[in-house]
Formats: C-alpha cells, sequence, structure tokens
C-alpha cells in the first residue's frame, strides 16, 4: 500500500523529496514533550484528508536533514522500518530517508 492512494511509494518519496529541497516550510516546533501533546498533533493529522501530503509534512515538521543538537533521525525513531525506509507511524505513513527527522521522532 502507498502512502497516498493511488501512487507508488517511489513516486510518493520523490514527490516529499522535492518539497523539502523547494522549501516547504514544516512547523519543527513545538516538539511535542507530553503525551498530550503529541496526542493533539495525531489528532491534526488525522483531520488531513488521506491524499494530503503537503499537510502530512507541514504538521509533522518535516526536514531532509538530522534536526537538533542531538541530530536526531527517522533512523533512530521507533516507528521507522529500515528495509522499507518507511515511517510507520499511522498517522504519517509515508516513505522516508533515514537521515530525515520530524516532530513525531520517538525513541
Amino acid at each position: 500500500m502507498g502512502a497516498i492512494p493511488g501512487k507508488d511509494t517511489a513516486t510518493v518519496l520523490k514527490e516529499i523529496e522535492e518539497m523539502l529541497a523547494d522549501g516547504l516550510k514544516t512547523q519543527t516546533e513545538p516538539f511535542p514533550e507530553t503525551a498530550v501533546e503529541f496526542a493533539k498533533l495525531l489528532d491534526e493529522l488525522r483531520a488531513l484528508e488521506p491524499d494530503d501530503l503537503e499537510g502530512r509534512l507541514v504538521i509533522g515538521g518535516f526536514t531532509d536533514y538530522p534536526y537538533g543538537e542531538d541530530e536526531m533521525r527517522c533512523q533512530e525513531c521507533i516507528y521507522y522500518l529500515v528495509h522499507r525506509k518507511w515511517c510507520d507511524l499511522p498517522e504519517l505513513s509515508v516513505p522516508v530517508e533515514p537521515n530525515w527527522w520530524c516532530r513525531l521522532w520517538k525513541i
């Protein structure tokens, strides 16, 4: 199953790469420090249309580089599926590169 209905994973990954490379402004802050803040972001993501890829990236706070003082990356996140290069958080469910990051990152 692809991240966006009717599109294959490679196409979606390319679209994400292009949006981020073109300077898409995403909401990297505030980072959710509590379960309540995390759940609020999940609610915002659930409210999006299934094909709203840009919305997922913006709310998720995606970057195409490691983030923060600790240089956090998708690769270390509990939702990252290494062999698929995939974010398995159901509300995001998108292909990602290992050196990317989003504010729903968890260890």
